[in-house]
């Protein structure tokens, strides 16, 4: 999800809500405690060089119960943050901490944000996966071998 979608989103909202991939809720209680760019600049194990810029939204949550960070707030935040860093309308990750820091991409159902769970995956396969080797096989050599004879018993 891009950014541009989540500040339209707040628009149509009355509270903000994060589903974890679990089906648990952050608590309502949760702060944005940054908003950032990420930038990625790396090389992939192909060789190939390679760049990614994200926006980075961290949550947080501490024991004050009584805060509830409402959509106008959290789209006031994400433009000040946009002017100041010079955000684009890239995709977002987000930042939370469970049992260690994770890192999520993130959708929208309709009435509540979810916290979607990303993998890794190799980006140059094609370089560097390894190769699966079949043994050859004349076909006339299994046709003899697989096959019933007529009167053989086997059909």
């Amino acid at each position: 999800m891009k950014l541009s979608e989540v500040k339209s989103i707040l628009k149509n909202l009355d509270t903000i809500s994060f589903k974890l991939p679990d089906g648990s809720l952050v608590p309502e209680h949760f702060h944005v405690t940054e908003i950032g760019k990420i930038s990625k600049h790396f090389i992939d194990c192909g060789g190939t060089v390679r760049k990614e810029e994200k926006v980075s939204l961290q949550l947080w949550n501490a024991n004050d119960y009584n805060h509830r960070l409402h959509p106008e707030k959290f789209e006031k935040i994400i433009n000040i943050s946009e002017q100041k860093l010079g955000i684009e309308d890239l995709e977002i990750e987000v930042e939370y901490q469970g049992n260690t820091i994770q890192k999520f991409g993130l959708d929208f159902d309709g009435s509540q944000f979810n916290l979607i769970t990303k993998k890794t995956d190799c980006l140059a396969k094609e370089q560097c996966a390894p190769k699966i080797v079949r043994p050859l096989i004349k076909v006339g050599k299994i046709v003899q071998e697989s096959c019933c004879t007529p009167g053989g018993g086997c059909c």
